[in-house]
């Protein structure tokens, strides 16, 4: 009986290896996929000085260089719970500070962008005045300073939590942003700054939008320019709406655990994760690179000499 039982148990070990194995191949091979393609769009928009001098692009290479980081951060922390590493709390408020960092740059520089096509089409004759290289690069330095300003405010609330009477640094659950939030003021606050700052870039995202449209009717508007901003407008608010799904799918497995099994739940974990993180942050590349007739053709040039250099060095 006690042979029988140990076999069971080999089994169902072997079993749970062997998943945790194919779950680890499938989302490592499109996050690498995703992260190179992110890498060679942020090459291709600094190989090239009219890339490097143009408004539009500097804050594309932002929110890009944010999303990679996020999806870096995000698939460090899936790969540990998937093979089930507790991490200490300060390694993992480490890891949670710097996704913490880039999940607010995102929409940040969203809005940003937003404001430059509102004013590109609606005040088309102050645009080179008002959206300058220099005027760009303060406002990135201000959405970086405001994120880290926020980071800063998580640190301090977090330092408020009675960690010396813990017996173990140790965490008894898996790293995440959600595991972090300790006591209920970095609840509170965290929930309170997430609503303010989607609020906030929507309605700027909302307004550009509808200010486009408006002049889209004037007569003295060009209209050519005034759809092609009025869909880029519309692509940022789905890319906000994006950005706005990774908040919730911590709170969503906390709901999901308490009404389905374990196995249910690993597996649904699973497939979240890539429809609500992995997904989203890989789009800005694909969309904007494959959109814009300026970045397309270096872009898949540079993508198409990058995987022939790959293949030339497996080769060798």
């Amino acid at each position: 009986m006690s042979v029988s039982q140990s076999n069971v148990s080999a089994e169902l070990q072997y079993q749970d290896f062997l998943e945790r194995v194919i779950t680890f191949t499938l989302v490592t091979i499109p996050s690498c996929i995703f992260l190179f393609i992110n890498g060679t769009m942020m090459f291709t928009l600094r190989s090239k000085s009219v890339f490097c001098d143009t408004c539009r692009y500097i804050l594309l290479y932002n929110l890009l260089f944010a999303d990679t980081v996020q999806l870096m951060t995000a698939q460090v922390l899936f790969l540990l719970a998937v093979c089930r590493i507790r991490l200490t709390y300060p390694v993992c408020g480490t890891i949670t500070r710097i996704a913490t960092l880039s999940n607010v740059i995102s929409p940040l520089t969203l809005l940003v962008m937003s404001l430059e096509r509102f004013v590109a089409v609606c005040y088309p004759l102050r645009h080179a005045a008002i959206i300058t290289i220099n005027n760009t690069r303060m406002a990135v330095i201000a959405l970086w300073a405001f994120s880290s300003l926020h980071n800063l405010t998580g640190v301090v609330l977090l330092l408020g939590f009675p960690f010396e009477k813990q017996e173990t640094l140790q965490m008894t659950d898996f790293c995440s942003d959600l595991a972090m939030l300790l006591g209920p003021r970095s609840k509170d606050y965290n929930r309170g700054f997430t609503i303010f700052l989607f609020v906030s870039a929507g309605v700027v995202i909302l307004s550009s939008y509808l200010g486009v449209i408006k002049a889209a009717r004037s007569a003295s508007t060009d209209k050519s320019s005034a759809l092609k901003a009025r869909n880029t407008l519309l692509l940022h608010m789905v890319q906000l709406c994006l950005s706005l799904s990774s908040t919730i799918f911590n709170p969503l497995l906390l709901l999901i655990i308490k009404v389905v099994t374990r196995d249910v739940f690993a597996r649904l974990h699973k497939f979240l994760y890539v429809l609500i993180i992995l997904f989203p942050t890989c789009l800005s590349s694909l969309i904007y690179g494959l959109r814009d007739q300026s970045i397309r053709p270096v872009l898949l040039h540079n993508l198409s000499c990058r995987i022939k250099v790959k293949v030339v060095a497996a080769k060798g």
